[in-house]
């Protein structure tokens, strides 16, 4: 049986994890980019706290999705180097599921934002 990490460690290699995807994936940069953006409009809009917190969560579940997608691509690379037609399959149902969460996100920002333009 492994030992267990303490927290310190899990925390450091989180925040490793998010540092990776930052420094190495230019959709990731876009992604926190557009968050920040929507952050700052809901501020300059003056959104109420719970439009605000409906952003918030829609923005988190893109900067996650692209962290999966990364994970994905990732592991598919390190298990088959070289081109499969399954790899190609998992690779583009995870960059899917970032592009369906994306749509998703503009939406809800289109529904928040409309009614203050």
């Amino acid at each position: 049986m492994r030992k267990k990490q303490s927290l310190r460690i899990a925390f450091k290699s989180a925040f490793a994890g998010i540092y990776y995807c930052v420094m190495h994936e230019r959709n990731m940069r876009i992604h926190l980019g557009a968050g920040l953006v929507v952050v700052f409009l809901s501020w300059w809009f003056t959104l109420e706290k719970y439009e605000i917190l409906i952003l918030l969560v829609t923005v988190e579940c893109v900067l996650v999705a692209e962290m999966i997608n990364t994970t994905v691509e990732t592991l598919v690379d390190m298990i088959s180097p070289q081109f499969h037609p399954l790899a190609k399959i998992a690779k583009d149902i995870a960059a899917g599921t970032v592009l369906i969460t994306a749509i998703f996100s503009l939406v809800v920002g289109y529904v928040l934002f409309f009614s203050k333009l």
